[in-house]
């Protein structure tokens, strides 16, 4: 199956962006043929060498500077030739893939393999969608460089690594890239998601989720498996555990907030007859405020501990797997965004939504110096919308047309709201 880019429902005329920013014919195919080299060649989060060596002879390419943060992160900094000290705006794209094996039918899917931090070999793929965010930023980088007579000020592209493990933003800021990069004015972003193509959502307030995951290890004592009374179960013991960890949404969280609790993984044991020294569960955590944040997480340590306790056996080992900050927009920034984006590609496909229980890292860069985040999502599908894959789905591909030229006029919106010459 291929990407329908002759087929497909067209976007609304541009009505904001300048006629010397509008695509031509040939940038248009070099976006899509540039896109099919990502989704066929992505790389697990942090690992994104060969991405990111790809993204750096594209700045190359128009003469944009650059340098590399927070490992496989890349910075570029355009600057306007005539009026640089003008307003600064961040536009942050990531770009790692996820270990999954690809099943969308596109005849340029992916066959990549990675390893993964504990040595095993995985397939990989773009499975939420992050090379066409990357796809977005450079088509506007890009346009930008040119027609130059269109804006002024610098825009800070901030490619990042690592957002699946919410290891890339907090990687980039430790590695100073505020300190080497033109502070900000705001950060923008965007993430493609299972909604049509050629629509956006801008969620002002609390957009996503914090989150936080765990590792849980529960020890035990090993016995035959006909002599349970030599023993101290773990499975058991971390099953009690599980069924109790449901009850700290249901019977702690006032039903008026939300929150999500869920065990991922549960591992034990070799062989049938064999009670083994331990098990381990990893989990899980989603919640919208710091304070229910703490309050979750309090919980959860304290009903693993309780079990331990319970089954006479030492207290459990737990153990920080990943977090990921608030994805909080700011309302006024919101606003001025929202009317930006409703002016390019119609006010129609312009709307709000309910926070997504989804996570992202995107919000610590914002964090890191104190300036407004505004982050929307951008919709990558046609059809049935109960047919749209899901993230994280092996059948996430989303179409290429309209999707790519969706993403490259909002990003491109977004940012003159704030460097465009009036």
């Amino acid at each position: 199956m291929t990407s329908p880019t002759d087929t497909a429902a067209p976007l609304p005329t541009p009505t904001c962006l300048p006629q010397a920013l509008r695509l031509t014919d040939a940038e248009r195919e070099r976006m899509h043929a540039d896109y099919v080299h990502l989704h066929r060649h992505p790389e697990l989060s942090m690992q994104e060498h060969e991405t990111a060596a790809w993204i750096e002879r594209q700045l190359d390419e128009l003469g944009v500077e650059h340098f590399r943060c927070g490992g496989t992160g890349v910075v570029g900094i355009l600057r306007h030739p005539e009026s640089p000290e003008a307003t600064t705006v961040a536009f942050r794209a990531d770009f790692d893939g996820l270990p999954i094996l690809e099943d969308t039918g596109l005849d340029y899917a992916s066959t990549a393999r990675g390893t993964l931090a504990d040595g095993r070999d995985v397939p990989v793929m773009h499975g939420c969608g992050h090379d066409t965010h990357v796809m977005g930023a450079l088509t506007a980088a890009r346009q930008l460089v040119k027609a130059p007579e269109t804006w002024q000020g610098t825009v800070v592209f901030v490619f990042q690594p690592g957002e699946e493990t919410g290891a890339g933003a907090a990687a980039m800021v430790a590695d100073g890239l505020w300190d080497r990069a033109p502070r900000p004015e705001v950060v923008l972003g965007q993430h493609v998601m299972p909604l049509e193509a050629g629509s956006v959502y801008v969620i002002p307030g609390t957009a996503m989720a914090l989150a936080d995951s765990l590792r849980v290890t529960f020890h035990g004592k090993q016995a035959h498996g006909s002599q349970p009374q030599d023993s101290i179960d773990p499975i058991v013991m971390a099953s009690h555990a599980v069924a109790r960890l449901q009850t700290v949404v249901s019977r702690e969280v006032d039903p008026r907030e939300s929150a999500v609790v869920t065990v991922g993984t549960f591992h034990a044991g070799l062989k049938e007859n064999i009670i083994p020294a331990e098990a381990t569960i990893e989990l899980n955590i989603r919640t919208f405020t710091p304070a229910r944040r703490d309050q979750v997480v309090a919980a959860v340590e304290r009903i693993v501990k309780a079990e331990a306790a319970a089954s006479g056996a030492p207290e459990p080992t737990v153990e920080p797997i990943s977090t990921f900050p608030r994805c909080y927009n700011d309302p006024g920034h919101s606003e001025r965004v929202t009317a930006a984006l409703r002016a390019e590609l119609g006010a129609e496909q312009v709307t709000s939504a309910a926070p997504f229980m989804g996570s992202e890292d995107v919000g610590a860069l914002a964090d890191a110096i104190g300036v407004p985040l505004v982050y929307w999502h951008f919709g990558g599908f046609q059809g049935a919308p109960e047919q749209y894959p899901v993230n994280h789905h092996p059948a996430f591909g989303p179409v290429m047309a309209p999707t790519l030229e969706a993403g490259h006029r909002a990003a491109l919106a977004g940012l003159l709201a704030y460097i465009g010459r009036s």
